[in-house]
């Protein structure tokens, strides 16, 4: 295979992750914030102490994370169709990757805000502070370094998950690196497809390391 027939397969497949990899991180972080915080919030000694609600979610996100993703991808595929009309394609790869990813994401998210000194908490508190502006206030700006290296974390994570949702009509890097590396014996072409992959990953874990020493630079300075 020339790479004047691979370049189009590498650019479509690229953009197919990328794409994948974009909507389910927004997805994943919309589901997994809050989920994460409401496990801070009612767990014992928290501000909306439940401990029955706590548990319940507890081991909704315990499932979730523990599942394979492959096994996840194929559970799911009568309710991304039910979402999306189809289980084949990007659009379609979205809903299993974020289902897989919201629970990984919420332990991050639950950890990440445990470490808010409890004491500014307080502090907000004794003013007459809500919950809600503690957590805008408090929980999320004091998190946000913490947060921000769980989305990094998270987006690596999807960018493994989205090659292995190609091999099931996927799309993407996965997929083209099956099809035409694997099925076709094109070693050249799988090689360039894991570059690829890791040239993904390795800017996805500067840029986030880059913006959490800034944050934290912040941090410090304020």
């Amino acid at each position: 295979m020339t790479w004047s027939e691979m370049e189009p397969l590498l650019t479509q497949g690229t953009v197919d992750t990328l794409y994948m990899v974009l909507w389910s991180t927004v997805a994943t972080v919309i589901g997994g914030l809050p989920l994460g915080i409401l496990l801070v919030l009612t767990d014992k000694g928290g501000l909306l102490q439940n401990l029955p609600v706590n548990k319940a979610v507890g081991v909704v996100v315990n499932i979730g994370r523990s599942l394979p993703f492959i096994i996840l991808l194929i559970a799911l595929i009568p309710f991304t169709t039910a979402v999306v009309g189809t289980f084949i394609g990007p659009t379609a790869m979205i809903v299993p990757l974020a289902v897989g990813a919201i629970p990984f994401f919420a332990r991050l998210v639950e950890t990440a805000v445990r470490e808010v000194d409890h004491g500014l908490v307080e502090a907000v508190q004794s003013m007459g502070g809500s919950i809600p502006t503690i957590i805008r206030k408090v929980l999320l700006p004091q998190a946000l370094p913490s947060l921000v290296a769980a989305v990094t974390t998270t987006v690596i994570v999807l960018v493994g998950y989205s090659a292995m949702a190609g091999a099931v009509g996927g799309e993407g890097l996965g997929s083209k690196a099956v099809t035409y590396g694997f099925q076709r014996f094109e070693t050249q072409f799988m090689l360039i497809t894991v570059v690829i992959l890791i040239a993904l990953v390795t800017a996805v874990q500067l840029v986030g390391d880059g913006i959490v020493r800034l944050l934290s630079r912040r941090g410090r300075t304020a």
